[in-house]
């Protein structure tokens, strides 16, 4: 009709059904052509009506559909869909509670009241009320054991509450009602595992892929679990599942790396680890990993090869710089890892830690007036803490300023006297000075 113009009589069900399809497909347009010659053979029609305000929603000409859903709704009081549409309305204006009145209406008059149940369910969820939401995807559930997209919903409410234990005892309960249902294994797996249920999460995750062999989120909810219970043999099996049945995944590579790393095989730790990088070049996990492999086994200049990997992908990753520092150290570059530690301190990293590395590696090349200032910066997030009093003490006695030194190093000795070996360790010609030796003698009488 529309390439020649001619005019054919379709039956206004047809119409619908031609409708309906161009919808389906995303094409908006000729759905809209459709309705306007369905209208013009079925002026009267209200299912054709009913499409047009939906696709007026759809366009966002809310006005206009809703003074037509109100025309047919004097026509049609008892139309479910009628209110259906206006509770599409409702929601598209974030009028959740609105939408949930016309729904109860239109859940009056419906013959599938599992449809309107899972709307209602949806906009409770807007309103973030998951008993409601979750009460409505239940009942969904009594017209249609299958109907898994309501099995979601409800223990995504479950979720949301961290009623774990009552999601378990639900899904137990359903799976009683259909015992072969792969899907529900696979959730109940998931909720024992949150409830560090790891023995019973891995017989649900069993049954699940006994049910279907190609269920790859059951083989990799599987291993993780199989890491928690140690049995990481068996974790790396299933995830080499995964593989199997599936696209290989950086995050499947670097699981079966770290399985190796707990394994103490470091070599295919390393390898897997590299696996993961080919997989996804942008992971820094992966990099981190290795880093980490390489550290464990003294290998200073390759872990700090990939430390910069990884913190040219993430440089806002304070953990990275932490490592970063403490690889450098190793490698007696003492400047790199003064930078390092700086970095952990511009962004907001202030753990002691942080503050003791920097001051000690200062110390250490001699810049012991930028020591001094990084100390007494520290001890204005960190009060009364001797390992700080001791290194300031310290510094001062360097700077022969015996009056702070003193000060300092009572201060130091008062919060914890057995811990006076930092002296010793870090500033052993300050320890051997005569004033200090008295002051920790004198000190010491009086305990």
């Amino acid at each position: 009709m529309l390439k020649t113009n001619s005019i054919y009589f379709f039956d206004s069900i047809e119409f619908e059904e031609i409708i309906h399809s161009y919808l389906d497909s995303g094409k908006n347009s000729l759905a809209k052509k459709a309705i306007k010659l369905g209208l013009d053979q079925h002026p009267k029609s209200v299912l054709l009506k009913l499409l047009q305000a939906e696709l007026l929603i759809f366009d966002g000409e809310i006005d206009k559909a809703s003074t037509l859903l109100k025309e047919l709704q004097a026509i049609e009081p008892t139309n479910d869909e009628v209110y259906v549409q206006q509770a599409n309305l409702c929601s598209k204006k974030d009028d959740h509670s609105g939408a949930i009145d016309l729904l109860k209406i239109a859940l009056l008059y419906t013959d599938d009241e599992a449809d309107i149940l899972s709307l209602l369910g949806m906009e409770y969820l807007f309103l973030d009320d998951f008993d409601q939401a979750r009460i409505n995807f239940e009942k969904c559930l009594e017209f249609d054991l299958e109907d898994y997209s309501s099995l979601y919903n409800a223990v995504y409410c479950f979720d949301m509450q961290n009623k774990h234990q009552e999601a378990a005892e639900y899904l137990n309960l359903y799976i009683n009602k259909d015992p072969y249902s792969e899907v529900a294994w696979h959730q109940l797996g998931r909720q024992y595992f949150i409830l560090e249920n790891y023995n019973e999460a891995v017989r649900a995750f069993d049954y699940a892929v006994l049910i279907d062999e190609y269920f790859v989120g059951a083989y990799l909810e599987k291993a993780k679990t199989l890491e928690e219970l140690n049995r990481f043999e068996e974790a790396i099996e299933n995830y080499k599942k995964t593989i199997e049945l599936d696209d290989p995944t950086s995050f499947v590579y670097l699981r079966i790396g770290k399985c190796y790393e707990d394994l103490n095989k470091a070599n295919l730790a390393i390898q897997y680890y590299k696996k993961a990088t080919h997989e996804d070049p942008l992971l820094d996990k992966a990099w981190f990993a290795i880093t980490n492999v390489y550290l464990k086994n003294r290998n200073f200049s390759k872990a700090l090869f990939y430390i910069d990997k990884a913190i040219e992908i993430d440089e806002q990753n304070t953990i990275y710089w932490r490592k970063y520092a403490e690889i450098n150290l190793n490698l007696n570059l003492f400047e790199e890892a003064v930078n390092g530690f700086q970095q952990c301190i511009l962004l907001q990293d202030k753990d002691l830690i942080i503050w003791l590395g920097l001051s000690d590696t200062l110390s250490y090349l001699g810049e012991y007036e930028d020591a001094l200032k990084n100390l007494l910066k520290a001890k204005t997030y960190f009060k009364d803490f001797a390992e700080i009093e001791y290194r300031v003490s310290a510094l001062y006695f360097k700077f022969k300023n015996s009056k702070k030194g003193t000060t300092h190093l009572k201060a130091a000795l008062s919060i914890d006297f057995e811990s006076k070996n930092i002296l010793k360790e870090l500033f052993p010609d300050v320890f051997k000075m005569k004033e200090v030796k008295d002051i920790i003698r004198g000190f010491k009488k009086k305990l």
